[in-house]
């Protein structure tokens, strides 16, 4: 296996490495440091825990030791919470140039930001959203020198489907110099290579890891099968299991919905276990603040929704508990990546109703692994049913007269008008498509239907000419 050095890294960048006891370069950072010293646009699509971060951190701060000017490099990320881990490596590893960086994200201060970006910074990380804000409203800073453009976790950047994101980068790219070097990054990169492809001009090099399975071998994946109404007393043994037999492994929980994470916090911590919640619907200081609190073990159970699921590297992360089973096997795969990071072993359970079966199939496909059924003693489990149920619905009660989903309905409207669009013809337009859905659905329908219909009669016809050839 090749070395730093022999990959063309320099002296000053190896020793760092080896202060934050990285020793050895991974396969993607084998693969990929190379072709982006070499000046080459790189798509990198490896597993989640296995340094993509570093594969492109790295190289990025060899470019900018030999150069240091202005704004040098810029990194796109889908989530805030990453931005800040990103931006975090930057600085660690490029201590020793005195490199100076800004988070540029929302929830945040604009005014605050945009005189941060007036001092230009050596490395800007940022989500597309606020930076594209900042380019329609302000001309205080200039990114038409920059060398190299980031997108970590590029698929979920360029999803079919989100034209917000699309709009924003669209907006990004139109002030970035033509010539420059373009990195793409995911775990999950494969559905959108040929956009990929569109934004990487310069001679790209792609890489992708070699191994079936999109998870690492040292994850040991498993399910429940729970009818819907057991969902959360599973939830709870589990928790009372784990945290009884190893009171040093932190716990990430996800859920689908704002709402339902902030159900199962407020359950749990009835329930005495100290609980914390990450999602969208908070303020953005409280985001950071429970982050900070459950990366330092202060609190050893996260309930999150998916946007912790994406890049986040917290190394005390044993357990990674799906509440609902992802409708997407890449929301599962960067789900369950939270943990067995960097060759440590981790467990994941999926708790898996009658509902979802389809949904493991299509998974165990995309990961070309089964899952296996952990085991339950279901006699545990009735003990604290009503318990449980009993205390969810005290907390639904309690949530509902917090207006949590006006709140929601408010944050909605808020954003619409800072984007310029009109609630209420949205709203209009909104309900239209769903309209276009329900009739596209209901016609889809009907095709399959005629389609059965026409197949028994075609059947009946064949079995009645078969029973007339016999006679």
């Amino acid at each position: 296996m090749a070395d730093f050095s022999s990959l063309g890294l320099s002296e000053w960048l190896i020793k760092q490495c080896r202060q934050l006891g990285i020793s050895k370069p991974t396969p993607v950072q084998e693969n990929c440091l190379p072709a982006i010293l070499e000046g080459r646009d790189c798509l990198g699509c490896a597993k989640t825990g296995s340094g993509k971060t570093a594969a492109f951190v790295l190289p990025v701060l060899q470019k900018l030791s030999e150069d240091p000017y202005g704004i040098f490099c810029l990194v796109l990320s889908p989530t805030r919470e990453l931005a800040y881990q990103i931006a975090e490596q930057f600085r660690v590893l490029g201590k020793p140039l005195g490199l100076r960086d800004c988070i540029i994200v929302g929830g945040m201060d604009m005014v605050t930001q945009a005189l941060a970006l007036s001092k230009k910074p050596h490395v800007v990380v940022a989500t597309p959203g606020r930076l594209a804000d900042h380019i329609r409203s302000s001309n205080t800073f200039s990114m038409s020198k920059i060398q190299f453009l980031i997108l970590d976790e590029a698929d979920r950047l360029l999803e079919q489907g989100s034209t917000d994101f699309t709009k924003d980068l669209e907006v990004i790219l139109g002030v970035l110099p033509a010539k420059r070097q373009t990195l793409l990054f995911s775990a999950t990169l494969t559905d959108t290579l040929q956009q990929l492809k569109s934004i990487a001009m310069n001679k790209p090099f792609f890489w992708e890891s070699k191994s079936e399975t999109r998870t690492v071998e040292e994850l040991d994946q498993r399910y429940i099968l729970t009818p819907e109404k057991v969902k959360d007393a599973y939830l709870v043994h589990l928790i009372q299991k784990f945290t009884d037999e190893h009171d040093d492994w932190s716990l990430i929980i996800f859920t689908n919905t704002c709402k339902s994470c902030q159900i199962l916090t407020m359950m749990l911590r009835e329930l005495n276990f100290p609980t914390i919640s990450l999602h969208s619907m908070m303020k953005q200081k409280q985001r950071f603040s429970n982050l900070a609190m459950f990366k330092s073990s202060v609190y050893k159970i996260l309930i999150a929704t998916d946007v912790a699921a994406r890049g986040l590297d917290i190394p005390t992360v044993q357990v990674v508990i799906n509440h609902n089973t992802p409708g997407l096997p890449k929301t599962y795969i960067h789900r369950v990546g939270r943990t067995a990071r960097a060759g440590k072993n981790g467990v994941s359970i999926t708790l898996v109703t009658q509902y979802d079966i389809h949904l493991v199939h299509s998974i165990e496909e995309q990961i070309q692994t089964k899952m296996k059924e952990y085991p339950v003693v279901e006699k545990e489990v009735l003990k604290i049913l009503t318990q449980v149920n009993v205390t969810r619905r005290e907390c639904e009660i309690k949530l509902e007269a917090t207006d949590f989903d006006e709140k929601k309905e408010i944050n909605k409207r808020k954003q619409l008008i800072l984007e310029g669009k009109d609630p209420e013809l949205e709203a209009k337009r909104k309900a239209e498509l769903e309209k276009i859905r329900a009739q596209k659905k209901k016609f889809k329908e009907k095709i399959q239907h005629n389609i059965q219909q026409e197949k028994k009669r075609r059947k009946r016809h064949i079995q009645k000419k078969s029973e007339q050839a016999v006679k």
